[in-house]
């Protein structure tokens, strides 16, 4: 080691508190890369095995596959494995006890199958032949039917056939609820063939059975082996490796086999966990957002270190000016400065990587149980560590601790060993660079001019210091509004599901006594009953939704009598729940109650996916305004035509949809109405059909749907829509524990960052304000002048933090409008949280780093030479 590295690891020695600053820089930054880049990985992994879990695993589904066409599939170089599967079809289940549940659904599965899927079997075994199956136990359970192992059944096994509302025939699934009418079954199920089959297990029902589906689940064995040559299955892929190429491969096998591309299908919901999609909008919206959301991590990253190495130049100036006065070279002191780089990094970067791993760990293991419990998810996060995110991080650090050396080293190399030593560049005295308006000192007083003057003449720590702020108000506020525009999209992809369960009641007689009962079941934790009537009503073509404008711009036809026809959907909400509602968004209450004066909320937002823009889009259901009328009106099926009802005022615009009411669609409404209104509205109208129905959130919808149906009450119909709305709330829950997390995280950053800036600073200046006390300034005149400074920071880094956190904002929404389409607004919340808290931080790092430095001796400060 040559005597200059000597000299630079004593430098680093004697001046314990610089290093031990950087050192703790270089590691928060390396923790905070390596901790959301294990974040992005982790939480990847997670919704992949959740999905898996609950779902199966399977990539690519090739339909109706012959024999042939099943061994082309299987030897392809991507398969992994083959899953076969076929949907056998609907038998009666006899004597069964659920009215809304009387069929048995058989569908059948290969070896590869029953691995892949999750079948969770819980007595016997699992079919291995094509004469076995397994029953859920729901079958006993809900339908109060016992089979046993070794119980043999010949079942009919056929399709059923309902009406599509048009008078057409059509093929029903499990996802289609049962069709009746006053209580009795209106489709038909046509038989195809007879099976005998063996009892040899019991499962849970499944996760992909709907639970208002019609028929219990049923597994048989497929063995690809005994197909004859005109047998079509279902065969489902398991990849060998997941990635992007994997939908045009998909397209190539089905060409090789001679089947229509519309046969092949991907399981968007797992791919999209690999970060695979063949969506161009989401595909331009993931890496335009991984782009601004790294590039504002690095500069977070890089900022941190080299505020860490720039806050203390001056004094590594001086250090280096006096190797050069005995004799070392530019090349030495430029190495000097790298050399001491590297033992910062050798030191920081692997105690930052493990730092950023054991947080993680420490934080999955906290909200595992937040996971588990609230969220019902069977999987668990764990820490997923791959080489890519550890070079990352260690790649990043590396490149940010040598630009950090690498600026000061070159300027230091350029110095004269005397001015260096003297520091005569780092304080300048013209009066150009220390000028101050003379309107500070009548405003303020001579405390801000002295204040703004010291902030003039250590430019480079001012600059450095309000480098900080900036950075820390771009992190938090980019952040902040890519989380809550990332909840807005979940939000408009989801189907705005806000229930549990749907009661629907089709009869003629009263039932508010039915639902009571049913509200009051023992897991049920709100409810909320509705009357609805499909009403019409005409809308000027200036008011219409902005899709509509352009479809009428291009036929003029699709207007009566120069307006558009709007379809409306009337709700009527109990007077406690519409009291609830009315308060929360503001609204007069006893407006509402008017039967003289009929008045309404109308829901003046939607939402709709544009096939042809593929995206999600935000948009007016309607221009109008509070105290504009709608006139209602009603089709007459007597006399076969329009009849006007009523007219209704529009009492508040809101965008907030009460439980049990979904989004309109482009080109209908959603209004809510008390009951008086509604029975005003339908008073001498016996044609017009209300429907009624009960919205119910449950502890356990499982148990309440079992209790429902177990009173057997006619015209009655149970739809259980809990699963699906939980795998909303799952992904709505889990971005919002990362996303906060991440906030947290880039807060604390933030915070220390700010505090090492500023102590660091306070301790550099010493001597400087050993001077100004020396001449007389009174410790409140100090204080005071301290405030100032603050009051300047805080000013200097909000006029330049805030347009550029609007810019990079803007930058995320733009990319986020590749996918969704909706208004872009300001966070308007935490612009005023970050104001607040800027002054907030600036004025404690300031008055905890004086406290440090305003007991010391004025001899010994004005004498010191280093920190």
């Amino acid at each position: 080691m040559n005597i200059v590295n000597k000299l630079t690891i004593r430098h680093l020695k004697q001046n314990k508190r610089r290093t031990l600053v950087t050192i703790i820089g270089v590691i928060i930054s390396v923790a905070m890369v390596t901790a959301v880049a294990t974040l992005g990985i982790s939480f990847m992994g997670l919704m992949q095995r959740q999905t898996i879990a609950t779902e199966g695993e399977w990539h690519v589904l090739y339909k109706n596959v012959n024999k042939n066409q099943l061994g082309t599939i299987k030897n392809d170089d991507d398969t992994k494995a083959l899953i076969i599967s076929r949907d056998l079809g609907y038998s009666p289940l006899k004597e069964g006890q659920n009215e809304n549940k009387p069929y048995l659904y058989i569908k059948e599965y290969n070896a590869h199958g029953f691995k892949q899927f999750p079948v969770k079997l819980n007595k016997g075994r699992l079919p291995q032949a094509a004469d076995e199956v397994v029953i859920s136990e729901e079958v006993a359970n809900n339908a109060k039917v016992n089979y046993k192992i070794g119980d043999t059944l010949t079942l009919d096994i056929g399709e059923r056939l309902g009406n599509d509302g048009e008078g057409n025939e059509v093929e029903l699934t499990q996802i289609n609820q049962l069709q009746t009418d006053d209580g009795k079954i209106t489709e038909n199920l046509r038989k195809k063939k007879s099976a005998t089959y063996t009892v040899v297990g019991f499962i849970e029902r499944p996760t992909w059975e709907p639970t208002w589906s019609p028929g219990y689940t049923v597994l048989s064995y497929v063995d690809e082996n005994i197909l004859g040559s005109d047998d079509t299955v279902n065969a489902l892929v398991v990849l060998n490796k997941v990635k992007g190429s994997l939908f045009t491969h998909a397209e190539d096998v089905a060409k090789a086999i001679h089947i229509d591309k519309s046969s092949v299908k991907f399981n968007n919901e797992l791919l999209r966990y690999y970060g695979v999609t063949n969506d161009d909008g989401i595909r331009g919206m993931i890496l335009s957002l991984s782009v601004i959301i790294m590039t504002v991590i690095i500069i977070g990253s890089v900022s941190l270190i080299y505020n860490a190495f720039a806050i203390s130049v001056s004094e590594r100036a001086r250090h280096l000016g006096m190797l050069s006065s005995v004799g070392a070279t530019k090349r030495q002191k430029r190495n000097s400065v790298f050399f001491e780089g590297a033992i910062i990094g050798l030191i920081s970067i692997p105690i930052g990587v493990i730092s950023g791993l054991v947080g993680i760990g420490i934080t999955f293991w906290l909200i595992n149980s937040i996971i588990q419990g609230a969220l019902g998810m069977t999987e668990s996060l764990t820490v997923i560590v791959t080489p890519s995110s550890i070079l990352t991080a260690c790649g990043i650090s590396l490149l940010t601790i040598f630009i950090s050396t690498y600026l000061p080293a070159r300027k230091a190399s350029k110095i004269s060993a005397i001015d260096a030593i003297r520091q005569t560049t780092d304080v300048k005295l013209t009066d150009k660079s220390v000028k101050t308006s003379k309107l500070i000192r009548k405003v303020f007083g001579i405390e801000a001019e002295i204040g703004l003057k010291n902030l003039k003449r250590n430019k480079r720590r001012y600059q450095a210091t309000v480098f900080s702020l900036i950075i820390s108000i771009v992190l938090f506020l980019t952040v902040s509004f890519f989380t809550s525009n990332l909840h807005k999209s979940l939000e408009l992809s989801q189907d705005g599901v806000n229930y549990d369960i749907q009661v629907i009641y089709w009869g003629e007689q009263s039932i508010n006594d039915q639902f009571k009962t049913i509200s009051s079941l023992k897991d049920v934790t709100e409810s909320t009953p509705i009357k609805q009537l499909g009403v019409d009503t005409l809308i000027d073509e200036g008011s219409i939704a902005p899709p509509l404008r352009e479809s009428v711009k291009k036929d003029k036809s699709l207007l009566v009598e120069g307006k558009y026809p709007y379809f409306v959907s009337v709700n009527t909400l109990s007077d406690e729940n519409l009291q609830a509602y009315a308060q929360a968004i503001g609204v007069n209450y006893d407006k509402l109650q008017d039967p003289e004066h009929l008045s309404a909320i109308l829901i003046d937002k939607t939402t709709y996916k544009d096939d042809i823009a593929k995206k999600y889009v935000e948009t007016k259901a309607i221009t109008t305004e509070i105290g504009q009328s709608l006139e209602l009106t009603y089709y007459d099926i007597e006399s076969e035509e329009s009849k006007h009802l009523n007219k209704v005022e529009v009492a508040a615009l809101t965008d907030q949809l009460p439980m049990g009411i979904r989004p309109a669609i482009v080109g209908g409404l959603n209004i809510i109405v008390s009951e008086s209104v509604m029975d005003q509205l339908i008073a001498d109208k016996k044609d017009l059909n209300v429907n009624h129905s009960l919205y119910l959130k449950s502890k356990n919808p499982l148990a309440t749907q079992q209790a429902i149906e177990e009173m057997k009450v006619s015209n009655f119909a149970v739809i259980n829509v809990y699963q699906n709305r939980q795998q909303e709330e799952q992904m709505i829950m889990l971005m919002s524990v990362f996303t906060y997390g991440f906030i947290a995280l880039i807060t604390a950053i933030s915070i220390a960052n700010i505090f090492n800036t500023i102590s660091t600073s306070i301790t550099l200046r010493k001597r400087e304000f050993a001077m100004l006390k020396s001449i007389g300034m009174t410790p409140k005149g100090f204080n005071k002048m301290i405030n100032y400074e603050s009051i300047f920071y805080g000013i200097k880094s909000l006029l330049y933090g805030l347009p550029i956190s609007i810019v990079v904002m803007y930058l995320i929404y733009r990319s986020l409008t590749n996918s969704f389409d909706y208004g872009f607004s300001l966070p308007w919340d935490s612009i005023a949280y970050v104001i607040v808290a800027v002054f907030l931080m600036v004025t404690s790092a300031m008055l905890y780093s004086i406290s440090k430095v305003k007991k010391e001796n004025i001899i010994d400060a004005l004498k010191q030479e280093n920190i």
